[in-house]
């Protein structure tokens, strides 16, 4: 299997990648994920440079944008994504009952659509576009 790529080992093209991680995350290293896809570098700059604009500020404010990135973490059952966007999250002000919130939505929401998948609902004409 694929090792993580530290820092001291990368090639100018990832380094050139974590340094731009680092410096607009504003942190001393970067996290995991991109030390493991630093093994196919055209990859991690895709990813990073993808990730990076769309979570930048816009019309959705930072915060709501990781909480989404949580509720499809939870509903894709990916545990490093959950837990990565959670600390994000509460970096940018999310509580813990903002958090028990979003979960309960999450649930909500997965078991209201399989409801509407298994019985095969129509869509009402008042919510169509």
């Amino acid at each position: 299997m694929v090792k993580a790529i530290e820092y001291a080992d990368a090639s100018p093209e990832v380094r050139a990648v974590f340094d731009d991680i680092k410096a607009t995350r504003n942190v001393p290293d970067v996290n995991n994920f991109w030390k493991w896809l630093a093994n196919d570098p055209k990859t991690l700059k895709r990813t990073w440079e993808s990730l990076k604009e769309v979570m930048a500020p816009g019309a959705l404010d930072p915060l709501v944008k990781e909480m989404i990135y949580i509720a499809v973490s939870i509903t894709n059952g990916c545990e490093y994504c959950i837990a990565s966007h959670i600390a994000a999250a509460k970096k940018r002000g999310m509580s813990e009952a903002m958090l028990a919130e979003l979960i309960a939505v999450v649930g909500m929401a997965n078991e209201t659509n399989r409801l509407v998948q298994g019985w095969g609902v129509p869509v009402d004409e008042a919510f169509r576009r």
